[in-house]
Protein backbone atom coordinates (compact mmCIF):
# COMPACT_ATOMS: atom_id res chain seq x y z
CA UNK A 1 0.00 0.00 0.00
CA UNK A 2 0.61 3.94 -0.41
CA UNK A 3 3.21 5.25 2.03
CA UNK A 4 0.99 8.16 2.33
CA UNK A 5 -0.78 9.92 5.69
CA UNK A 6 -2.91 7.13 7.64
CA UNK A 7 -6.24 7.51 7.75
CA UNK A 8 -9.37 6.67 10.47
CA UNK A 9 -11.75 4.55 9.54
CA UNK A 10 -15.58 4.57 10.84
CA UNK A 11 -18.03 1.37 11.25
CA UNK A 12 -21.53 2.22 12.26
CA UNK A 13 -22.60 -1.44 12.69
CA UNK A 14 -26.39 -1.05 12.72
CA UNK A 15 -29.04 -3.80 12.88
CA UNK A 16 -30.06 -3.88 9.56
CA UNK A 17 -26.59 -2.08 8.15
CA UNK A 18 -23.07 -1.19 8.36
CA UNK A 19 -21.67 1.73 7.28
CA UNK A 20 -18.09 2.83 6.83
CA UNK A 21 -16.66 5.60 6.30
CA UNK A 22 -13.03 7.19 5.91
CA UNK A 23 -11.43 10.24 6.74
CA UNK A 24 -8.25 12.04 6.19
CA UNK A 25 -7.00 14.62 7.21
CA UNK A 26 -8.93 18.05 8.94
CA UNK A 27 -12.19 15.73 9.12
CA UNK A 28 -12.45 14.93 4.80
CA UNK A 29 -14.09 12.51 4.23
CA UNK A 30 -12.73 10.23 1.27
CA UNK A 31 -14.36 7.41 1.01
CA UNK A 32 -18.05 5.92 2.23
CA UNK A 33 -19.51 2.45 1.60
CA UNK A 34 -22.52 0.69 3.26
CA UNK A 35 -23.54 -3.11 3.33
CA UNK A 36 -26.62 -4.89 5.12
CA UNK A 37 -25.90 -6.47 7.76
CA UNK A 38 -25.78 -10.65 8.50
CA UNK A 39 -28.22 -10.74 10.66
CA UNK A 40 -27.98 -13.53 13.46
CA UNK A 41 -25.14 -14.46 12.19
CA UNK A 42 -22.20 -13.32 14.49
CA UNK A 43 -19.20 -14.70 12.33
CA UNK A 44 -20.77 -13.17 9.12
CA UNK A 45 -20.67 -9.92 11.22
CA UNK A 46 -17.43 -10.38 11.63
CA UNK A 47 -15.99 -11.19 8.42
CA UNK A 48 -18.69 -8.53 6.31
CA UNK A 49 -16.69 -5.72 8.77
CA UNK A 50 -13.10 -6.96 8.05
CA UNK A 51 -14.24 -7.03 4.36
CA UNK A 52 -15.53 -3.72 4.15
CA UNK A 53 -12.34 -2.80 5.67
CA UNK A 54 -10.05 -4.27 3.66
CA UNK A 55 -12.02 -2.80 0.32
CA UNK A 56 -12.04 0.89 1.46
CA UNK A 57 -7.99 0.32 2.40
CA UNK A 58 -7.49 -1.12 -0.90
CA UNK A 59 -9.75 1.76 -2.75
CA UNK A 60 -7.82 4.72 -1.27
CA UNK A 61 -4.49 2.87 -0.93
CA UNK A 62 -4.03 3.64 2.47
CA UNK A 63 -4.04 1.93 5.95
CA UNK A 64 -6.54 3.42 8.62
CA UNK A 65 -6.85 3.30 12.57
CA UNK A 66 -10.80 1.14 13.22
CA UNK A 67 -13.18 2.53 15.15
CA UNK A 68 -16.69 1.07 15.48
CA UNK A 69 -19.65 2.02 17.08
CA UNK A 70 -22.12 -0.49 18.09
CA UNK A 71 -25.90 -0.57 19.65
CA UNK A 72 -25.05 -1.75 23.12
CA UNK A 73 -21.35 -1.76 25.34
CA UNK A 74 -18.12 -3.45 26.10
CA UNK A 75 -19.08 -4.56 29.43
CA UNK A 76 -16.10 -4.05 31.53
CA UNK A 77 -16.67 -6.61 34.17
CA UNK A 78 -16.67 -9.42 31.28
CA UNK A 79 -15.05 -8.20 28.48
CA UNK A 80 -18.17 -8.89 26.11
CA UNK A 81 -20.43 -7.15 24.36
CA UNK A 82 -24.13 -6.10 27.01
CA UNK A 83 -27.36 -4.68 26.07
CA UNK A 84 -26.79 -4.68 21.83
CA UNK A 85 -30.29 -4.48 19.89
CA UNK A 86 -28.41 -6.42 17.79
CA UNK A 87 -28.44 -9.22 20.08
CA UNK A 88 -25.91 -11.94 18.40
CA UNK A 89 -23.46 -9.80 19.64
CA UNK A 90 -23.87 -10.04 23.13
CA UNK A 91 -21.61 -12.47 25.27
CA UNK A 92 -18.92 -12.18 22.45
CA UNK A 93 -15.67 -10.58 22.46
CA UNK A 94 -16.80 -8.42 19.48
CA UNK A 95 -13.47 -6.14 19.85
CA UNK A 96 -10.64 -9.08 20.11
CA UNK A 97 -12.99 -10.76 17.23
CA UNK A 98 -12.42 -7.41 14.82
CA UNK A 99 -8.63 -6.95 16.24
CA UNK A 100 -8.03 -10.44 15.35
CA UNK A 101 -8.97 -10.39 11.95
CA UNK A 102 -7.24 -6.84 11.26
CA UNK A 103 -3.91 -8.00 12.90
CA UNK A 104 -4.71 -4.32 14.79
CA UNK A 105 -6.46 -3.25 17.77
CA UNK A 106 -9.65 -1.54 17.45
CA UNK A 107 -11.47 0.93 19.38
CA UNK A 108 -15.62 0.22 20.19
CA UNK A 109 -18.08 2.43 21.59
CA UNK A 110 -22.04 3.04 21.76
CA UNK A 111 -23.73 4.01 19.04
CA UNK A 112 -25.23 7.09 21.07
CA UNK A 113 -22.00 8.15 22.15
CA UNK A 114 -19.77 7.88 18.90
CA UNK A 115 -23.29 10.28 17.46
CA UNK A 116 -22.05 12.66 20.68
CA UNK A 117 -18.49 12.47 19.90
CA UNK A 118 -19.11 13.52 16.16
CA UNK A 119 -21.14 16.48 16.53
CA UNK A 120 -18.77 17.66 19.17
CA UNK A 121 -15.98 17.26 17.54
CA UNK A 122 -17.24 18.98 13.88
CA UNK A 123 -21.08 19.39 14.41
CA UNK A 124 -23.59 21.27 15.96
CA UNK A 125 -22.01 21.40 19.34
CA UNK A 126 -18.11 22.27 18.30
CA UNK A 127 -16.39 24.32 21.18
CA UNK A 128 -18.86 22.46 23.95
CA UNK A 129 -17.08 20.98 27.13
CA UNK A 130 -20.24 19.00 27.78
CA UNK A 131 -22.86 17.75 24.91
CA UNK A 132 -25.67 15.56 25.74
CA UNK A 133 -26.48 14.06 22.25
CA UNK A 134 -29.89 12.10 22.20
CA UNK A 135 -31.18 9.39 19.38
CA UNK A 136 -34.85 9.42 18.62
CA UNK A 137 -35.94 6.93 16.34
CA UNK A 138 -37.82 3.20 16.44
CA UNK A 139 -35.67 3.34 20.23
CA UNK A 140 -34.33 6.08 22.39
CA UNK A 141 -30.53 7.03 23.46
CA UNK A 142 -28.27 8.92 24.39
CA UNK A 143 -24.65 9.61 24.47
CA UNK A 144 -22.35 12.68 26.55
CA UNK A 145 -18.91 13.88 25.59
CA UNK A 146 -17.08 16.06 27.83
CA UNK A 147 -14.21 17.67 26.69
CA UNK A 148 -14.36 16.36 22.87
CA UNK A 149 -14.14 12.61 24.17
CA UNK A 150 -17.03 10.11 25.21
CA UNK A 151 -17.77 10.04 28.36
CA UNK A 152 -18.38 5.90 29.23
CA UNK A 153 -19.13 5.72 32.82
CA UNK A 154 -17.84 2.56 35.41
CA UNK A 155 -20.57 0.41 33.95
CA UNK A 156 -20.23 1.51 30.47
CA UNK A 157 -24.15 2.74 30.71
CA UNK A 158 -23.29 6.80 30.67
CA UNK A 159 -26.09 8.37 29.18
CA UNK A 160 -28.68 5.32 29.03
CA UNK A 161 -31.17 8.27 29.47
CA UNK A 162 -33.96 6.32 27.67
CA UNK A 163 -34.29 3.22 30.62
CA UNK A 164 -34.75 5.58 33.13
CA UNK A 165 -38.70 6.82 33.81
CA UNK A 166 -40.70 9.31 32.38
CA UNK A 167 -39.90 12.41 35.03
CA UNK A 168 -43.07 13.92 36.53
CA UNK A 169 -45.46 11.46 35.38
CA UNK A 170 -49.38 12.46 34.82
CA UNK A 171 -51.90 9.98 36.15
CA UNK A 172 -52.71 8.85 33.07
CA UNK A 173 -49.39 8.34 32.48
CA UNK A 174 -48.89 5.48 35.27
CA UNK A 175 -47.20 2.94 35.13
CA UNK A 176 -46.10 3.37 31.90
CA UNK A 177 -46.00 1.24 29.08
CA UNK A 178 -43.88 -1.77 29.35
CA UNK A 179 -40.25 -1.40 28.21
CA UNK A 180 -38.28 -4.09 26.84
CA UNK A 181 -35.81 -4.08 29.21
CA UNK A 182 -38.10 -5.34 32.26
CA UNK A 183 -39.28 -1.86 33.43
CA UNK A 184 -42.51 0.27 32.46
CA UNK A 185 -42.50 3.88 31.60
CA UNK A 186 -38.98 3.98 30.51
CA UNK A 187 -38.21 7.32 28.93
CA UNK A 188 -38.17 5.33 25.36
CA UNK A 189 -41.31 4.24 25.51
CA UNK A 190 -43.28 7.12 25.66
CA UNK A 191 -40.56 9.25 22.91
CA UNK A 192 -39.23 6.38 20.23
CA UNK A 193 -41.59 6.72 16.80
CA UNK A 194 -43.56 3.60 18.06
CA UNK A 195 -44.05 5.10 21.33
CA UNK A 196 -45.83 8.54 19.65
CA UNK A 197 -47.63 6.46 17.29
CA UNK A 198 -49.04 4.56 20.61
CA UNK A 199 -49.81 7.28 22.18
CA UNK A 200 -51.74 8.72 19.21
CA UNK A 201 -53.69 5.45 18.60
CA UNK A 202 -54.80 5.24 22.21
CA UNK A 203 -55.81 8.82 22.17
CA UNK A 204 -57.96 7.64 19.77
CA UNK A 205 -56.83 8.60 16.42
CA UNK A 206 -56.05 6.45 13.31
CA UNK A 207 -52.95 4.28 13.09
CA UNK A 208 -49.96 6.42 11.77
CA UNK A 209 -46.45 6.27 12.10
CA UNK A 210 -44.57 9.70 14.08
CA UNK A 211 -44.17 11.24 10.37
CA UNK A 212 -47.49 11.01 9.75
CA UNK A 213 -48.82 12.30 12.66
CA UNK A 214 -45.99 15.30 12.70
CA UNK A 215 -47.19 15.87 9.39
CA UNK A 216 -51.23 15.93 10.27
CA UNK A 217 -50.19 18.19 12.87
CA UNK A 218 -48.58 20.92 11.03
CA UNK A 219 -51.61 20.90 8.58
CA UNK A 220 -53.79 21.68 11.47
CA UNK A 221 -55.40 18.42 12.22
CA UNK A 222 -56.21 19.04 16.10
CA UNK A 223 -55.88 15.54 17.07
CA UNK A 224 -52.42 14.91 16.00
CA UNK A 225 -51.51 18.61 17.38
CA UNK A 226 -52.83 17.44 20.99
CA UNK A 227 -50.75 13.90 20.26
CA UNK A 228 -47.49 16.66 19.37
CA UNK A 229 -48.49 18.92 22.22
CA UNK A 230 -47.88 15.54 24.71
CA UNK A 231 -44.71 14.58 23.15
CA UNK A 232 -43.12 17.66 23.43
CA UNK A 233 -44.28 18.16 26.96
CA UNK A 234 -42.51 14.76 27.87
CA UNK A 235 -39.50 15.59 25.33
CA UNK A 236 -39.26 18.94 27.77
CA UNK A 237 -39.32 16.64 31.03
CA UNK A 238 -37.17 14.23 30.14
CA UNK A 239 -34.58 16.39 28.63
CA UNK A 240 -34.93 18.80 32.03
CA UNK A 241 -33.77 15.61 34.08
CA UNK A 242 -30.47 15.88 31.52
CA UNK A 243 -30.04 19.37 32.54
CA UNK A 244 -30.50 18.99 36.46
CA UNK A 245 -28.09 15.90 36.41
CA UNK A 246 -25.87 17.00 33.55
CA UNK A 247 -25.91 20.63 32.62
CA UNK A 248 -24.60 20.39 29.54
CA UNK A 249 -23.50 23.51 27.05
CA UNK A 250 -25.62 21.82 24.30
CA UNK A 251 -28.05 19.28 23.45
CA UNK A 252 -28.07 17.72 20.14
CA UNK A 253 -31.11 15.89 18.57
CA UNK A 254 -30.42 13.36 16.61
CA UNK A 255 -32.46 10.31 14.94
CA UNK A 256 -35.48 10.44 12.63
CA UNK A 257 -38.00 12.00 14.89
CA UNK A 258 -35.53 14.68 14.95
CA UNK A 259 -36.30 15.89 11.98
CA UNK A 260 -39.87 16.98 12.97
CA UNK A 261 -40.12 20.76 12.53
CA UNK A 262 -41.76 21.16 15.87
CA UNK A 263 -38.82 19.98 17.40
CA UNK A 264 -36.38 22.95 16.35
CA UNK A 265 -37.60 25.48 18.21
CA UNK A 266 -39.25 26.74 21.97
CA UNK A 267 -37.14 24.73 24.13
CA UNK A 268 -36.53 27.21 26.88
CA UNK A 269 -40.15 27.38 27.41
CA UNK A 270 -40.86 23.73 27.87
CA UNK A 271 -37.65 23.38 29.77
CA UNK A 272 -38.47 26.27 32.00
CA UNK A 273 -41.11 24.50 34.68
CA UNK A 274 -38.71 21.67 35.31
CA UNK A 275 -35.04 22.91 35.40
CA UNK A 276 -34.05 23.74 38.82
CA UNK A 277 -32.54 27.21 37.84
CA UNK A 278 -33.02 31.13 37.33
CA UNK A 279 -32.88 30.85 33.54
CA UNK A 280 -31.67 28.07 30.89
CA UNK A 281 -28.58 28.86 28.65
CA UNK A 282 -28.68 25.21 27.33
CA UNK A 283 -28.57 24.91 23.37
CA UNK A 284 -31.19 22.50 22.18
CA UNK A 285 -30.38 22.14 18.28
CA UNK A 286 -30.69 20.06 15.61
CA UNK A 287 -27.63 17.84 14.56
CA UNK A 288 -25.18 18.99 11.61
CA UNK A 289 -24.43 15.31 10.02
CA UNK A 290 -27.57 13.57 10.14
CA UNK A 291 -27.88 9.74 9.76
CA UNK A 292 -23.82 10.34 9.05
CA UNK A 293 -22.65 11.33 12.67
CA UNK A 294 -22.79 8.04 14.23
CA UNK A 295 -19.93 6.75 11.91
CA UNK A 296 -18.07 9.81 11.86
CA UNK A 297 -18.17 9.54 15.34
CA UNK A 298 -16.56 5.83 15.31
CA UNK A 299 -13.73 7.16 12.99
CA UNK A 300 -13.05 9.78 15.92
CA UNK A 301 -12.92 7.44 18.43
CA UNK A 302 -8.79 7.73 17.30
CA UNK A 303 -7.18 10.89 17.88
CA UNK A 304 -4.84 11.99 14.75
CA UNK A 305 -2.09 11.18 16.64
CA UNK A 306 -2.41 8.48 17.43
CA UNK A 307 -3.40 6.70 14.03
CA UNK A 308 0.21 5.76 13.48
CA UNK A 309 0.02 4.04 16.84
CA UNK A 310 -2.75 2.01 16.14
CA UNK A 311 -0.91 0.66 13.13
CA UNK A 312 2.06 -0.36 14.95
CA UNK A 313 3.89 2.30 12.86
CA UNK A 314 4.98 4.47 15.62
Amino acid sequence: MSTQEPIRLGIDLGGSKIEIVAIGGGGIELARHRIATPRDDYAGTVRAVAGLIAGIENELGRRGSVGIGIPGALSPATGVIKNANSTWLNGRSFDRDVATALSRPVRLANDANCFALSEAQDGAAVGAEIVFAIILGTGVGGGIAVRGQPLVGRNAIAGEWGHNPLPWPRDKERPGPACFCGQRGCIETFLSGPGLARDHTLAGGRDHTADQIAAHAAAGDAMAQATMDRYLDRLGRALAHVVNLLDPEVIVLGGGLSNIDALAQGWAERLAPYVFSDRIDTKVVRNVHGDSSGVRGAAWLWAPEEVATALGDA
